[in-house]
Order: structure tokens, then sequence, then C-alpha cells
């Protein structure tokens, strides 16, 4: 055993056999380390079967957000006409797909608007809400419990203390105030969500971080002589990631979740179509009492497709960073 561990090579064995220069060696280090982590967090999330399909999933949605100019027929936002004792007046056209007169796959709305178009651009709504949501959850939740963590005092006292107050807010209700104050945009609802959202994750790093700063390893650096940032960036952060990944999958889901529950009372963006505004267009035109389940359905499931991968990625994130669930 002690033979094998003599001859296993450390994953820095080529930096430092090519480079002998100290600051180049040391940010490759670095770039390794990293490497080797996310490396190492893939193969380990991407043994489930569900977590594949979920990611699979989610570039499916990508891929359609990217290529929704070439696959949707018509634009969103431009209303589809026919000709009524020589007046012009919008469609509201039954599917083509359900034997409808008409050439719109899943018809048109009483504004005239074609809703397979508005259902695949309502993807990169989605997507963007979901996706920088899920970044700047994880990226100022981390940084703010690492920092908060590690130093500790009167540091710590004051990060959490922020973080109790954002605690006393609940989600929806405070994102429809402040969508509401700051005026109905897509980019003011992102920042509305990333405002609240990283506080969970700034607590449970932080907890993270006041154990990891107790170990020996960490110790050693400081005594070692290492910088705060270099302790927090090498030693901290990477043990820390999983748990960073696991809330960024879950912000995903709800950032998505609270556009359209936004966008469905009426304060979604009036220039861009998302699911949310397609849901609030069905229900202020009784698409269901017109029996119109297909106006208001494909964008039901879309959201629920969405969210639903976003939280069983984050079910295997969870999974990691607790194997007692495995």
């Amino acid at each position: 055993m002690a033979q094998e561990e003599s001859t296993r090579s450390s994953v820095f064995a080529d930096i430092e056999e090519v480079s002998s220069n100290e600051e180049i060696n040391k940010w490759a280090r670095t770039a390794r380390l990293w490497q080797e982590t996310l490396k190492r967090q893939w193969t380990l999330l991407t043994d489930e079967l569900s977590v594949k399909l979920s990611m699979l999933m989610v570039v499916f949605f990508v891929l359609v957000a990217i290529l929704a100019p070439y696959i949707a027929p018509n634009p969103p936002l431009e209303r589809q006409y026919q000709t009524a004792d020589e007046i012009l007046i919008a469609k509201w056209a039954e599917p083509s797909i359900l034997g409808g007169n008409s050439e719109y796959i899943l018809g048109t709305t009483a504004q005239g608007f074609d809703i397979f178009s508005q259902l695949i651009f309502g993807t990169r709504a989605a997507l963007l809400v979901g996706l920088i949501a899920a970044v700047f959850t994880a990226g100022i939740g981390t940084m703010v419990g690492l920092v908060a963590g590690y130093y500790g005092g009167a540091v710590d006292d004051a990060l959490m203390r922020l973080v109790d107050f954002l605690y006393g807010m609940p989600l929806l209700p405070t994102v429809i105030i402040l969508v509401a104050l700051l005026g109905p945009n897509l980019w003011n609802i992102i920042l509305a969500v990333i405002i609240l959202q990283w506080r969970a994750t700034a607590r449970v790093i932080r907890s993270q971080a006041l154990s990891l700063r107790e170990r020996p390893f960490v110790k050693a650096a400081q005594v070692a002589g290492a910088s705060d940032w270099h302790i927090i960036s090498r030693h901290l952060a990477p043990n820390v990631l999983p748990m960073s990944f696991l809330y960024g999958s879950f912000a995903i889901a709800w950032a998505i979740l609270t556009e359209a529950g936004v966008s469905f009372i009426g304060l979604g963006d009036p220039n861009t179509v998302s699911w949310g505004t397609m849901l609030q267009a069905a229900r202020a035109y009784s698409a269901l009492s017109f029996g119109a389940w297909w106006w208001f359905v494909p964008p039901g499931v879309c959201i629920g497709l969405l969210v639903i991968s976003g939280f069983l990625i984050g079910r295997g994130y969870e999974e990691i960073t607790n194997p007692k669930l495995q």
C-alpha cells in the first residue's frame, strides 16, 4: 500500500517538471486544482441517470433558445391577420395539429400571435432569468459565506445580520414589490431575484467555511505565510464547490418559477415574450373558458419540465454533499 502511494503521481507533476518560474507555477497549480475539482464533481454528478436526463433536457431548451429565430415560423409579437368583409382582423385560429384549418402548429392567440413562435422564444426569457440568477446566486452567496466564515468576528456578524434581514422578506411578494417599484422589465425581475436568492447559499457556505478554517491544512497554510485570498481560493472554495452548485441548481428552478409568477399577475416585461406572459395573456382572454387549452398548457408543461430538471440536478449535487442520501 505504501509503495502504491509513493508511485502515485501528483496532479501537479507535469507543471512542476515543465515550469521553474514560481509565479507561473503558482497560477498553473491553482488552475490545475480547479480543473481536477470540477472534473471530479462532474464524474460524481453524472453517475445518476435522472441527472443525465435532466441535463439533456436543459441542453435541449438551450438549443431551442439559441436556434429560436430558425425554428419559429413567425416573429413572436407579430400579429397574424385574416380578411373578413374586406377588414383585417386578428386571427384566433385553432392549431393545425388538432385538424384546425390553419397553418399554425399551436394556433394563434386572441390577439393574433402565433402560439408556437411565442413558445419557442419564451425559452430565451426563462433560461436568461434562470441561468443569470443561478450564477449570481451561487457566486455572491459563496463569496459572502467564505468571507464571513473565514474572517469571523465583526465581518461575520455584519454579513450574517444582512442575511437575517433578507430572510425576513418572502421571495415572491418581495420580488413583486421590487418589480412594481422598478418597472416591469425582465432585467428588473432578474435583479430582484438575485437580491433575495443568495441568502441561503451564503448561510450554508459560511457554516462550512467555519469548519474548514479549523482544519490542519488551513492552519498549515496560515503558518506558512499564505495570504487570505490564497487560502480562500485554494483551500476553502474548492471544498465548498458542490454546495455552491447545489444552490445554483435550485436557483435556476426558483428563478424560473418566480418570473412566471410575476409575469402571470401582469408585471412581466411587455416587450419580451416569456412563458409567464403567455399564461397571463391566456388568463386575461379567458382561454380556459373557451376551451383553448393549447394556449396555456404548452407553456405550463415547458415551465414544469425545466423546473423539474433544475431540481433533479440539484438533487444530484445534494447526494454529493450528503453521501447518506445515496
